[in-house]
């Protein structure tokens, strides 16, 4: 099959943690490199900052970026753009040396903006949200009417909607009125070869550069810096965690700076600030570093379609903290992988986090248990089931 992926206000190419990357850019690029691998050939489409540019980030899969809307635009400013993003990955397909067989949307602004290019050109669509208006809403963050009817109206749209979580799926049942026969779940997979139990001296190496003494736990939060995410909990609890360093990988998106100098704030004021490590936004390669070298990793997210980090931090070997929200309970085995908190209270963190801190050996248990558990959720697999919706579609060429 000749597939387009579209991913318009940010690059699968973009390094997650960064901008308005995170785990969709992930679930993206990882997806479309895995069905290459499986004989088909990917188009990712995305809005260039700038002039258009076409690049090959995978055997079998090319990035366009498409010249839309000029330089950097605010991300509440993007939906005005959709109907000329839309227009130029018509003019792309229109111009192919083949046709597409199906156009896959990630996100509600590829859906608004792709949505009349499937119905002009009779090629299948596929939804995937990743995350929803009424999910963020749920989780404190206001997101404007608009997204909301637009979710509503694709999701009715689409030939099928692709959830990454059960959580997902229900929300897009009972929020949506979407009928349960045109949702298919494809949960997020993880590259077990890149995520790994690191290498001899890899710990010791990554704690000396963060400044982590031999008495302290290294405690590890990965991913956007925004209210969402809960960055913010994680700096509470250290008030009564006294023997660990807090690393937080990441960077704010357009618009969430503030964010930041609360938490610094927030640090300040607890007297803790010598014990939080912000050290930007990762590649692969050095998260993966990150992860394995950690004690513990904290997903303390308000609201979370599935969690990525929890798989890559599992194939890591190292076990996970994690809010019982949203997708989460489905990335965090809990007694396997890692352990779920209910709520929000600082203390009953940290009791928790200082539970696997104290024992070694329940620590050790955890590791082994979640780096065995992950082993088996691969991109490969989550590509055969994306497979199995384009067929399903008659997205079939043959």
């Amino acid at each position: 099959m000749r597939i387009a992926m579209v991913s318009m206000h940010t690059s699968p190419a973009d390094r997650p943690g960064s901008g308005d990357a995170g785990g969709m850019n992930v679930y993206v690029l990882e997806t479309a490199r895995a069905l290459a691998a499986h004989g088909h050939r990917v188009d990712l489409f995305t809005r260039a900052h700038g002039t258009r540019w076409t690049k090959r980030v995978a055997p079998g899969v090319t990035l366009f970026a498409l010249e839309t809307g000029g330089g950097v635009v605010r991300k509440q400013d993007l939906p005005n753009l959709a109907d000329d993003f839309g227009e130029e990955l018509q003019r792309v397909a229109v111009d192919a040396d083949e046709p597409y067989d199906v156009i896959h949307a990630h996100y509600w602004l590829s859906g608004l903006a792709a949505l009349p290019v499937s119905l002009a050109l009779g090629v299948p669509l596929v939804q995937t949200f990743h995350t929803l208006a009424v999910q963020k809403a749920a989780g404190g963050q206001a997101e404007p009417e608009r997204r909301r009817l637009t979710e509503r109206y694709l999701a009715l749209e689409a030939d099928a909607v692709v959830a990454v979580s059960n959580a997902e799926a229900d929300c897009v049942i009972d929020e949506l009125h979407v009928d349960a026969s045109r949702i298919w779940l494809v949960r997020p997979g993880v590259d077990a070869d890149a995520f790994a139990p690191p290498g001899f001296g890899v710990r010791d190496d990554v704690r000396a550069r963060l400044g982590v003494r031999d008495h302290e736990a290294l405690v590890v939060v990965a991913g956007r810096i925004q209210s969402t995410k809960g960055q913010d909990l994680a700096v509470r609890m250290l008030e009564h965690l006294d023997d660990a360093v807090l690393a937080i990988a990441g960077e704010p998106p357009p618009g969430d700076e503030a964010f930041v100098d609360e938490l610094v704030q927030t640090a300040a004021s607890l007297g803790v600030e010598d014990r939080v490590r912000r050290i930007g936004s990762l590649d692969r390669p050095e998260l993966a570093r990150l992860l394995g070298a950690a004690s513990l990793v904290l997903i303390p997210s308000r609201a979370e379609s599935f969690g990525i980090v929890a798989l890559e931090a599992a194939a890591c070997g190292t076990p996970v903290v994690a809010a019982h929200v949203g997708g989460l309970p489905e990335s965090v085995v809990h007694g396997t992988t890692g352990i779920l908190v209910e709520g929000r209270d600082p203390e009953r963190w940290a009791a928790a986090c200082r539970r696997l801190i104290d024992d070694p050996v329940a620590l050790s248990e955890l590791s082994t248990s979640a780096r065995a558990e992950i082993e088996r959720r691969t991109w490969q697999a989550s590509a055969a089931r994306l497979d199995q919706v384009y067929r399903a579609l008659g997205a079939d060429p043959d």
